[in-house]
């Protein structure tokens, strides 16, 4: 488990310094659908290997979910981007979602938040800030930006909470085939009608969809749904916090991105709001459920 949840802060984080890598030489929703069409075809070739076959239910489920953290996560994020919505504003629009998850999954998956719990969110939400504060500007861009940014952390919020609470079996693999096929007719289809669709003969842009599809999508996507069944919404939600600073250290590795001081203070705020969540429920959960109050969480069915 620790070893996931360090390869989805890691992976994770890639997505974007492949998206700047590949965006040099196309449009985004360009670099989008490559992605996922190079992902696509490499999983659904190895699902025809394997004589994959999938019941109605769990192919439904498995839709659902990926048109949700896939289509609709990286279509809103990527486009709110590309109108002009600042980097650093996106980010802070996508550190709302542990909030988000912590507040709901109570409710809707029987995973109680408790008061150093929630207190860890929020310390997590001011480490983002820190983090990001430099790269904000002057929060230019269209109304229609900020929507599509909010909407896509919405639907990977909702799409997070739905896979838990309906308990989706089956493989893993088979999982990230329907979400990767199903993304690819989508952004195939939004980037032909743009006609953005022909990708250009660069090898850097190549670089870049290999980057993204090996560890974008088959490591930070592939990790996000594993840490997901094996840990809860809340906690693979509040390892996004840790997110933005992995970024800032891969963008000063690749590119030489200066790291200001009021960032690296916002490192350090995210790493301590990530153990305030994480370490009650290794600890103090344990002990509340052997005392026999009420669990920390539903037990799987």
């Amino acid at each position: 488990m620790p070893l996931a949840a360090a390869g989805l802060v890691v992976m994770w984080s890639s997505g974007f310094i492949g998206a700047r890598l590949g965006t040099e030489y196309a449009a985004a929703d360009t670099l989008l659908a490559w992605r996922c069409v190079v992902a696509g075809s490499l999983l659904a070739a190895w699902a025809v290997v394997r004589r994959v076959r999938l019941g109605r239910r769990l192919l439904l489920q498995h839709t659902v979910v990926g048109l949700l953290c896939q289509v609709m996560y990286l279509g809103g994020v990527v486009t709110g981007v590309g109108l002009g919505v600042p980097a650093g504003v996106a980010a802070l629009v996508a550190a709302l979602q542990p909030l988000l998850v912590g507040a709901l999954a109570g409710p809707l998956l029987g995973e109680q938040i408790g008061r150093r719990q929630w207190v860890g969110l929020w310390v997590g939400l001011a480490g983002v800030v820190l983090v990001v504060a430099a790269d904000v500007g002057d929060g230019g861009g269209p109304v229609l930006g900020y929507l599509l940014v909010a909407g896509g952390m919405l639907a990977l919020s909702a799409g997070t909470l739905l896979e838990r609470r309906w308990q989706v079996g089956g493989r893993l693999v088979d999982a990230l085939t329907v979400h990767s096929v199903l993304a690819a007719g989508v952004f195939v289809t939004t980037a032909g009608l743009a006609g953005r669709l022909t990708p250009p003969t660069a090898p850097g842009f190549w670089w870049a969809v290999a980057w993204v599809v090996v560890l974008s999508t088959f490591g930070g996507y592939g990790c996000y749904l594993f840490t997901l069944r094996a840990a809860g919404a809340t906690r693979v939600s509040t390892l996004l916090y840790l997110t933005p600073p992995t970024t800032m250290v891969w963008a000063y590795v690749m590119f030489g991105d200066r790291i200001g001081a009021l960032a690296a203070v916002g490192v350090v705020v995210c790493a301590v709001a990530v153990w305030l969540v994480l370490a009650p429920a290794s600890t103090g959960a344990l002990r509340r459920d052997k005392s026999g109050s009420r669990p920390t969480q539903r037990a799987s069915r």
